[in-house]
């Protein structure tokens, strides 16, 4: 028996402080819903983003930033809620702790560089060797001038990026700008309509075309434009571009696949303009009412009688004083 008490003891020891910590296991933590993945994440593996508040999961981000990243060109990341009304953007920061650090390192580099074509007031020397960024000064009356490298001391031309030298004549480097262009440059970018890289014509980034139709849109600005003739396509719904022209039949797609894009087209708006007569006589119906719901004379009506109904309930009976 004496053997025994101290076993008892210590096991009544042990129990003793384990009874306020056991009881019922603590509610799990609300979870928050993910707009990517649609699904709701824990609070402790969501992210919020600085510019706009909106919510996501970290592995949805994670792998957002780094497709735009990829894809982006250096352009600013958004928010990838496409109802996003702050319309955010990531900072540098957030984009350094969801990519690894040669991402990050390439998205850098990639801004700089888009950076550099988007200013007016810089340029890439065109010397392969050097790539150094060079500023330019203004012209007078919109002419080229001489643009001397810091780096590699060549000296090239600020509209063509060619040699600069004595009677230098710049060739036009962008026929679209001008409403006719000349023989010259229409056989220039006729020979250059085959090349896989060209520049968007609305903000200047370059632009890979792998395979697809000739109708391209920029993802840095979200201009439509042609590839052939970098013609401007953004009220081009039907595609008429590519009905006449240098550029006919170059779109990429059958007759009937164009034909078959023409008529849903028509088709959505002959749909608007059907619901859109349809629903016009109801309003003009129902307007009246609407008019009489707006009024102030039977607001004011309205105010009058709910008052009266309560004033008679608030009043006591007789009988019951």
């Amino acid at each position: 028996m004496a053997g025994r008490s101290p076993t008892l003891s210590r096991g009544g020891g042990d129990s003793t402080p384990r009874t306020p910590e056991a009881g019922p296991n603590p509610p799990p933590a609300p979870g928050v819903f993910c707009k990517l993945c649609l699904s709701d994440q824990p609070s402790a593996a969501v992210r919020e983003l600085q510019s706009c508040n909106c919510i996501f999961c970290t592995s949805c981000l994670q792998q957002y930033v780094q497709l735009a990243i990829i894809e982006g060109g250096g352009a600013p990341i958004t928010c990838p809620d496409m109802t996003c009304q702050k319309t955010g953007t990531l900072l540098d920061s957030e984009i350094a702790d969801l990519s690894s650090l040669d991402q990050a390192e390439l998205y850098q580099r990639l801004k700089f560089e888009r950076g550099v074509k988007l200013d007016p007031t810089k340029a890439w020397c065109p010397v392969l060797e050097c790539q150094a960024v060079c500023s330019l000064s203004p012209g007078s009356e919109g002419q080229p001038t001489a643009v001397p490298c810091p780096t590699c001391r060549a000296v090239f031309c600020s509209g063509c990026r060619g040699p600069w030298g004595d009677g230098h004549t710049c060739p036009e480097r962008q026929p679209m700008m001008s409403s006719l262009p000349s023989r010259e440059s229409r056989s220039r970018s006729d020979s250059d309509s085959d090349s896989p890289i060209k520049q968007c014509p609305m903000c200047g980034i370059y632009i890979e075309r792998n395979q697809g139709c000739a109708q391209m849109l920029c993802k840095s600005c979200k201009h439509t434009f042609c590839w052939y003739c970098l013609q401007n396509l953004d009220g081009d719904i039907f595609l008429r571009h590519y009905d006449k022209g240098p550029c006919r039949n170059k779109l990429g797609h059958s007759r009937a696949s164009v034909m078959w894009n023409r008529t849903q087209v028509v088709g959505i708006l002959v749909g608007v303009s059907i619901v859109v007569l349809v629903t016009s006589p109801l309003l003009l119906l129902a307007s009246p009412c609407i008019l009489c719901c707006v009024c102030k004379p039977c607001r004011g009506k309205k105010k009058k009688k709910k008052k009266k109904r309560k004033k008679d309930v608030g009043t006591p009976d007789a009988s019951t004083s």
